[in-house]
């Protein structure tokens, strides 16, 4: 609650000074400050009347008969707690979408001939058979992969950075964990990895990565830089 209505100070302060010319550093401070925030409020609260922001404003901060009043932010509080509550119904029923979407992708994908599946649900394609070592799940390998959605879609790829990656086995989701010990150096796999072995209803924020998605990667093992 403190947020909004810091937000909602700010927005009418940046509403006052416009049309007035930047004259030092402070009024270029203050007018970005008022873009931040606005940029911020509509993020939060879209469904806003602008006009009845910048009344509610200007008749608290010119100490104006208020339209309404709001004792212990009671309509407020109640207000986003029923936003919020929508929201987790709607973010729900959309996870729910996805796992049944991504349950039906590994299932048909395991039709193919081509495809082994391991005890955890894990899928692969062998497209080249390395002669090397395979790494253990405490290995720290190097690796050039390719990463897509079910769909096709990019989210991730060495390969098109042109610049291979190295990690510990220990430190990436439990389908590279269990996918790269299956590989000697030298190989190149195609993996198909079930949501509960990639990132499940916690995908990469600013991901096109979806809840409870499988993953499509190619990988080529290059080197097991150390065990």
């Amino acid at each position: 609650m403190k947020k909004i209505i810091y937000i909602l100070a700010f927005t009418l302060f940046n509403l006052n000074v416009y049309a007035q010319s930047l004259k030092n550093q402070i009024d270029s401070v203050s007018y970005l400050i008022g873009q931040s925030i606005a940029t911020n409020l509509m993020k939060d609260l879209s469904e806003a009347n602008k006009e009845m922001i910048i009344q509610g404003l200007s008749d608290k901060l010119y100490n104006r008969s208020a339209l309404c009043s709001d004792p212990g932010n009671a309509t407020l509080n109640r207000y986003f707690q029923e936003k919020n509550r929508i929201k987790a119904q709607e973010a729900e029923k959309a996870g729910l979408i996805n796992k049944a979407k991504g349950e039906l992708f590994m299932a048909e994908n395991k039709k193919n001939e081509n495809v082994l599946t391991t005890a955890s649900g894990l899928q692969y394609i062998v497209i080249k058979e390395g002669k090397g070592m395979k790494p253990t799940a405490s290995s720290k390998v190097k690796v050039h992969y390719h990463g897509t959605t079910p769909a096709g879609k990019v989210f991730d790829s060495s390969v098109d950075r042109g610049e291979p990656i190295t990690f510990g086995l220990n430190q990436v989701i439990k389908g590279w964990t269990e996918g790269l010990q299956l590989m000697p150096v030298g190989s190149k796999f195609k993996f198909f990895i079930p949501q509960e072995l990639a990132y499940g209803a916690n995908p990469q924020p600013g991901s096109v990565i979806e809840s409870y998605m499988p993953l499509v990667f190619e990988v080529e093992l290059l080197e097991i830089v150390s065990e």
